[in-house]
């Protein structure tokens, strides 16, 4: 997007299930030189999608450092293919819900009915994916069912774009050893044929980013869901989410007046540093791994254990990058992490914009980020090594982001 004056931005999603900020910079880097658009005017985001490679290099192979070469080189020429089909635009934005496919993944359980966690502990109040039972009492937080689209066409009207939002982990069903976009990718499928209908060669792009997710899944634990085929649930998904983006585009008015904006700022959070305690747990965990195997240790206790030594041994600090775009009356936030809903509803309900949604997982991927009162009430996304960083990051992260925006509101 090129507002013609003084700001021109790039947005881009990548299928991917995260892709570290190290490699994003470098792609970044490198579409600025061609494009001469900043970096710190680039918000670039995973959707997470769980059958995608990751972009690290674990055993050094040859097809994995090939991977990162060639997911790093293809997300620069993406800016760089967009910036050379710049042309005369309108644009507008609006939203539409569906509730039907985003579940709370966080659940109180009954008493006794908590299971010990991979550090030996069954202190934890809410269990991620319990699984269906009588021991299910009630979600532990909200869902946010908005779909929000941002939509570009040409100044003739034919759509050129459509950038939608949604708040959902990735749905999965694929069979083992076969690579998906996911219901994002059959999302940006389907909404070319509600749009386009017969000229599907036209050139659009559709595209869905991953909101809020950080506790939401597609697995609704009150009932039991049919089974399904491979692929069959994100067909049935995307197909849901596309009717929303489409009745949301019904609605937009378009226009070529819309300023842009953007903020992008560097923000340092502590690291969680393990106790003393923690990593002689820890070490004694390996230790017992190693000699008697893990058949007498609590389920993912090894893993969790090197977790703990590998925070133990990285740097105090963390900066990450978090940025507000805006688009006329439209807020985009950005944020590194998998972050619960929560975050993103009260970054909505506290905007000074009319609109505004959060893409999660930009410019890098840091791990979960629960707010206080999650943390508080334990689970998976808790967990020391799933979550790094201070405990009231989130509330540090919201009130920047907050600020941001009003900085940048009309």
């Amino acid at each position: 997007l090129d507002d013609g004056e003084d700001t021109k931005l790039a947005l881009v999603v990548v299928d991917s299930c995260m892709v570290s900020r190290e490699n994003l910079d470098r792609a970044k880097s490198i579409a600025s030189q061609e494009t001469g658009i900043p970096v710190e005017r680039m918000l670039t985001s995973a959707t997470h999608t769980h059958t995608a490679p990751h972009d690290y290099v674990r055993y050094g192979t040859g097809p994995e450092i090939a991977y990162v070469e060639k997911l790093v080189k293809g997300i620069a020429q993406s800016i760089i293919d967009a910036n050379q089909e710049l042309q005369p635009a309108e644009i507008g934005f609006g939203s539409s819900e569906e509730p039907s496919e985003v579940f709370n993944r966080r659940w109180h359980l009954k008493p006794g009915a908590m299971p010990v966690n991979p550090f030996g502990s069954d202190q934890d109040k809410v269990k991620m994916n319990p699984g269906r039972g009588p021991g299910l009492v009630k979600p532990a937080g909200p869902i946010d069912p908005e779909v929000y689209v941002l939509s570009v066409r040409t100044a003739k009207g034919r759509p050129l774009a459509l950038l939608a939002n949604y708040s959902l982990h990735y749905v999965g069903r694929v069979p083992a050893g076969q690579v998906s976009a996911d219901y994002f990718g059959e999302f940006s499928r389907l909404i070319g044929v509600r749009l386009m209908r017969d000229k599907p060669e036209s050139g659009f792009v559709g595209i869905l980013s991953n909101g809020t997710s950080g506790d939401i899944n597609n697995n609704n634990y009150a009932e039991l869901r049919p089974p399904r085929e491979p692929f069959e649930q994100i067909r049935l998904v995307a197909s849901k989410i596309a009717d929303a983006a489409y009745h949301a585009y019904e609605k937009i008015e378009h226009r070529n007046d819309l300023s842009l904006g953007i903020i992008e700022e560097e923000v340092v959070l502590n690291r969680r540093v393990p106790t003393e305690h923690e990593v002689a747990r820890a070490s004694l965990t390996l230790k017992i791994a190693e000699e008697k195997g893990e058949k007498d240790l609590p389920k993912h206790a090894a893993a969790y254990a090197q977790r703990t030594l590998d925070l133990a041994a990285m740097d105090s600090a963390l900066g990450v990058k978090i940025q507000v775009v805006r688009i006329g009356d439209l807020a985009i936030n950005s944020i590194p992490f998998e972050t619960l809903v929560e975050i993103g509803l009260e970054l909505k309900e506290k905007s000074p914009f009319a609109h505004s949604f959060t893409i999660e997982l930009a410019n890098g991927g840091e791990g979960y980020l629960p707010t206080p009162r999650q943390h508080r009430l334990g689970g998976y996304e808790t967990w020391l090594g799933t979550n790094r960083v201070q405990l009231d990051a989130s509330d540090i992260l919201t009130a920047r982001l907050l600020e941001m925006q009003a900085e940048l509101a009309p």
